[in-house]
């Protein structure tokens, strides 16, 4: 069952464009930099992500959106739980998150 992770970002209100710049760099490249210790291949399907351009003004302060699909329920729990590379970007991110929304859902499910 795919599985997609939805990654929702406000920055701090002192986080310059660079930092924003190169954490958004940084989440992209977790595509390639996650390997599964069982695998030692990467296993994140695909990453996109970018700048919200809504004109709807409900964003409540989100500026930033990040979608990571996985293979499976197995395969986003050890990017969760477990993956040292995500857990070093999440050490990074820190400092500069006011506040993030994760959302995961598998298409179709209800």
């Amino acid at each position: 069952m795919t599985v997609k992770h939805l990654v929702l970002f406000q920055f701090k209100a002192n986080a310059t464009a660079e930092a924003v710049k190169e954490l958004s760099s940084r989440m992209l490249g977790l595509k390639d930099g996650c390997i599964h210790a069982t695998s030692n291949k990467p296993y994140i399907k695909s990453l996109t992500g970018g700048k919200d351009n809504s004109p709807e003004g409900v964003q409540h302060g989100i500026t930033h959106a990040f979608v990571a699909e996985f293979e499976s329920l197995e395969d986003r729990d050890y990017y969760v739980n477990t993956d040292p590379f995500h857990a070093e970007f999440k050490t990074f991110a820190g400092p500069f998150i006011e506040k993030v929304i994760v959302v995961d859902y598998s298409e179709g499910e209800f």
